[in-house]
């Protein structure tokens, strides 16, 4: 009798120790992250991943800058290329008088070349003086150059020529097999017109990324979505420069996951169903199925009070793999750079383990009856 009451004593002690302590395991139950106790906050917003809500979370704006890819629009060639500071131009004057103020005895034109534009857009022309010629299509300038000419010689005609300057140039800095300037003259020179330019992407890069540089913006664009898609073969500007590099965006796999780990992209999108791949699956004996759990955290800027965009910054995207709805909506809801896809672990698995701990420490017990 006395060691049956120790036995349930033992018993007792351990359950105690347990429910107060908690039962060791490796990630968070579900409702310990979106119960209703963590819905009731206004910190975190919580959305189903089905068909119904696939829509509309596809068009919210992107997480945070450095995952997200804006780029420029592809635009349409200018009909004339405006003239640029340290652009070089050649002006011809024909003078037909014979008493001319420009040309010399015996002949009809004066030759100004390779004058170069200011950086306050002007070149100097005799009997002129400055003259501001930036900004303006070659035809309209050389129409301004011929009406001033015209003010001290009527009989005037102007020829003008631009050849394009140092600020002409796009720079290809890295990922390239040729690095260096390019000099661009051509008003439809694209981003893969540069690449072909400078000998193609380096065969190094596993999943090459475009980072174009212009003025204080910074764009970002996998390779691959540039080269499938015409309308991301951007126009390039004077002084633009491109890099191409590896692709440094991740994901973070938590929880009862297969793989505990910072995952990097290895192509230009990737799917909640991917990702479950990439992670190497659920644990068989942990993990819930229907907890799949995205956290991910978006800029203030992009808060919204309608459809358009998360109601708040911090947002968590539940995914249940346990039916056809959630399983093909997984393989179109996108992960985004710096996500954390946390695999929730299954209650029926703690109290599995809860049991299999009362049976070993009964077995305790019951060997120290027979002690």
């Amino acid at each position: 009798m006395k060691v049956a009451n120790m036995r349930l004593v033992l018993v007792a002690f351990a359950l105690f120790a347990m429910v107060s302590c908690g039962l060791p395991r490796g990630g968070a139950i579900q409702n310990e992250v979106i119960g209703k106790e963590s819905q009731a906050r206004s910190d975190i917003a919580v959305y189903r991943v089905s068909r119904e809500t696939l829509s509309s979370i596809s068009r919210w704006p992107s997480p945070t800058m450095n995952g997200s890819y804006a780029w420029p629009r592809r635009g349409s060639p200018a009909a004339d290329t405006p003239i640029r500071a340290f652009d070089k131009v050649d002006v011809v004057v024909w003078d037909s008088e014979e008493n001319s103020l420009l040309t010399a005895p015996n002949t009809n034109t004066v030759r100004m070349q390779n004058m170069t534009v200011s950086s306050a857009g002007t070149i100097f022309l005799p009997f002129v003086g400055t003259l501001h010629i930036a900004g303006l299509p070659q035809s309209a300038a050389r129409t301004r150059i011929q009406r001033k000419y015209e003010e001290v010689i009527p009989s005037a005609q102007v020829q003008l020529d631009v050849h394009t300057g140092t600020r002409g140039v796009i720079s290809m800095v890295s990922g390239v097999n040729r690095p260096g300037p390019i000099q661009v003259s051509d008003p439809d020179f694209t981003v893969l017109n540069a690449i072909s330019a400078a000998g193609g992407p380096s065969a190094q890069l596993e999943n090459p990324q475009l980072k174009l540089i212009r003025g204080s913006k910074t764009y970002r664009r996998p390779l691959e979505q540039v080269l499938s898609n015409p309308q991301y073969d951007a126009l390039l500007l004077p002084g633009d420069k491109v890099a191409i590099e590896n692709d440094e965006r991740y994901f973070r796999s938590l929880g009862a996951a297969s793989r505990e780990a910072i995952v990097p992209f290895g192509k230009a999108s990737i799917s909640a169903l991917d990702a479950m791949s990439l992670i190497g699956g659920l644990s068989d004996l942990r993990a819930n199925p229907k907890g799949i759990l995205v956290l991910r955290e978006y800029s203030p800027k992009a808060v919204r009070s309608d459809s358009s965009g998360p109601n708040n910054a911090r947002s968590v995207f539940v995914i249940d793999l346990t039916t056809a709805d959630g399983l093909f909506s997984a393989g179109k809801f996108d992960i985004h750079h710096q996500d954390t896809v946390l695999v929730t672990e299954s209650s029926v698995a703690s109290a599995t383990l809860l049991f299999s701990l009362i049976r070993q420490m009964t077995g305790a017990a019951f060997d120290v009856s027979r002690l």
